[in-house]
């Protein structure tokens, strides 16, 4: 199994021989509602599209899970496999193949690799996006992620997996409160899931950030925390680091 980290929410999973774009966003910055003065994100480093793309996974239909500049630079005949909220911005894009996975419904891509949404994030008081879990029907190797660092429930009763893919982080606004949890959650979702290997998402990498929600954003926790954490906990889950844009390939005990 590889994954390559693509920045931001952006990941390439090579899973059971399937190619599984991940929340993609290459083309152009990444804004909200169109109000670049409000939050911008820019790449320091273009990035190419990966080629040979089995599916688009999306979590979400916010800009930043699902970015239309990008969808629209991708064939539309590529499948997806959405949020119902994802599932929107793509269907008006036109593409030909789409799945709508409502928590607790699975997809099966190809016999090689089964997608099970699981509740992720909240959106409004009203509104709740998708994680994933993701097995490799052939060697049972398992993967999870979820952007926010909302972990449900549903996932953690009797699961185990191999891999997480999740922020470590707080990222929080004052007054309001957290935009990413990770700080406040992964801990008890490592403790719960036991994975062999934890890899943050959604902070850092080759993005620089601009606009008035960015100035007063505040950060808690950091990596060299968190791996004090997991040995303080006797937690023999493995953090790693990835570097934007290089695909790794994951050792895992069998």
């Amino acid at each position: 199994m590889h994954l390559t980290w693509l920045d931001n929410n952006s990941w390439l999973i090579e899973m059971g021989e399937q190619r599984i774009l991940l929340d993609p966003w290459f083309v152009g910055p990444l804004v909200f509602g169109n109000l670049p003065w409000f939050f911008k994100g820019e790449r320091r480093t273009p990035r190419a599209i990966p080629e040979h793309i089995d599916l688009i996974l999306l979590s979400q239909g916010l800009e930043d899970h699902a970015h239309t500049p990008t969808l629209e630079q991708l064939d539309r005949s590529i499948p997806v496999v959405a949020s119902p909220n994802a599932a929107k911005v793509v269907q008006g894009l036109g593409y030909q193949k789409v799945t709508v996975l409502p928590h607790g419904e699975t997809f099966v891509l190809r016999d090689r690799v089964a997608i099970k949404a699981i509740p992720g994030s909240p959106v409004g008081p009203f509104l709740v996006e998708n994680g994933y879990l993701l097995e490799d029907l052939r060697t049972g190797t398992s993967l999870y992620y979820e952007p926010h660092g909302y972990h449900s429930a549903m996932l953690q009763e009797g699961t185990s997996v191999d891999i997480i893919i999740s922020p470590i982080i707080n990222v929080e606004l004052p007054f309001i409160g957290a935009i990413l949890q990770g700080w406040d959650s992964v801990l008890d979702v490592v403790r719960g899931l036991k994975p062999q290997v934890l890899v943050p998402t959604a902070a850092g990498g080759e993005i620089e950030f601009s606009g008035v929600l960015n100035n007063v954003l505040q950060i808690k926790g950091s990596t060299e925390e968190l791996r004090h954490q997991l040995e303080a906990n006797n937690l023999a889950t493995q953090l790693l680091e990835p570097e934007p844009g290089k695909r790794f390939k994951l050792e895992l005990k069998s």
